[in-house]
């Protein structure tokens, strides 16, 4: 592991003194002297990439503290994320570079989505809008670079639905992309407004795939010291997201979505059982669904970001080995560096392995 870390363009912090803040090996689980591999094509579905073009753009227009990640943190938090934001300088950005993170990590394919602050949802529309369409032709470019080895996930200015659902359609014709990116919320309003159906009702047509990606706890004021922002907000956030998508009925009535919740899909995916009793329980909580709620969670595909054996163990036997996929979250700090290590190291057949590593990916996003 320790030259698979090297071979990373993002620093081993460890090499300047600062055993706590490095990118490497997670002290979540053990690891083997020697990373161990599959012989099937592995596909990463979640990482990202940063356009510079479009940042310079809306750059101006933005007010940090008005996104949750930036508002709920400490000044120790702060000050760390400036120095990543200097060591992921390169890695955000170079292709190259990526490419060689992929071969040491033993991945084949990465499909690539812009960082959660380049969803320009904070800015006024015509902004937002303007922006989109720049990081998408970066992404699109970045891509393009190396076809063999990357596909590229836009992002949409989904806080005008119609807006989002023409620039949608422009990354899945026009740029050829796998689908796009959207946060948890849009400036604390619900993925299952009515006014994003647009969006949704264009995605399901299209057949895109959406990634749900969180940047912070809307409400995380107890969220400020320890990183909490990110370690319970970004996965409470999601799992909030998912529970409206749910209870809306948005899921009920398109039922043909194709969505990604990352980091495993939060916390929900761990504790279901909790929402089906409620909807069997209670009037309020029943929310006129005509099937159990986890009906509508086994829908939703949850990548292998939960960095435990046991815990990718339990959502592939509640959820199924076709509906996990391989993710790294490359190259942030909460980033698994060896997820294949992970799929390798858990108790699943060589045939689970396969599905989770890439196979499930290749079928869903046509990927050769």
């Amino acid at each position: 592991m320790d030259q698979t870390i090297k071979d990373h363009s993002v620093i081993d912090t460890r090499e300047r003194g600062d055993s706590h803040n490095r990118y490497g090996p997670t002290a979540a689980r053990d690891f083997p002297s020697e990373p161990r591999r599959l012989k099937s094509k592995t596909v990463d579905v979640h990482a990202h990439v940063f356009v510079k073009e479009a940042q310079d753009f809306v750059g101006p227009h933005i007010q940090a503290m008005d996104i949750p990640m930036m508002r709920y943190s400490n000044d120790e938090t702060r000050g760390i994320n400036r120095l990543q934001e200097q060591d992921r300088a390169t890695a955000m950005v170079d292709v190259e570079d990526r490419i060689r993170v992929l071969d040491a990590m033993g991945i084949d394919v990465q499909v690539v989505a812009p960082p959660p602050p380049q969803c320009y949802y904070t800015v006024p529309l015509e902004i937002a809008v303007k922006g989109t369409q720049l990081v998408n032709d970066g992404m699109a470019a970045f891509a393009a670079a190396r076809p063999d080895r990357l596909a590229a996930m836009g992002s949409v200015p989904l806080q005008g639905g119609q807006e989002a659902a023409r620039e949608l359609e422009r990354c899945m014709t026009e740029l050829g992309m796998k689908g796009v990116q959207v946060l948890t919320n849009v400036n604390g309003a619900e993925l299952a407004d009515p006014a994003f159906e647009p969006f949704w009702k264009k995605a399901e047509e299209l057949g895109a795939l959406v990634m749900i990606h969180p940047n912070g706890y809307t409400q995380g004021e107890r969220f400020q010291d320890y990183y909490f922002s990110n370690v319970i907000g970004n996965p409470l956030d999601t799992s909030v997201a998912l529970h409206h998508l749910i209870f809306s009925g948005t899921l009920e009535r398109m039922p043909d979505l194709k969505i990604l919740a990352v980091h495993g899909g939060g916390f929900l995916p761990a504790y279901s059982g909790r929402i089906d009793h409620a909807w069997g329980a209670r009037k309020d909580s029943n929310a006129g669904l005509p099937k159990p709620p986890t009906h509508y969670l086994r829908k939703v595909y949850f990548d292998n970001v939960v960095f435990t054996p046991h815990q990718l163990e339990y959502l592939v036997k509640v959820f199924g080995a076709d509906h996990i996929m391989l993710g790294t979250d490359y190259p942030y700090d909460m980033c698994d560096y060896d997820p294949v290590e992970h799929i390798v190291s858990s108790d699943l057949t060589d045939e689970q392995r396969e599905m989770i590593a890439g196979g499930n990916a290749r079928k869903l996003l046509g990927i050769d």
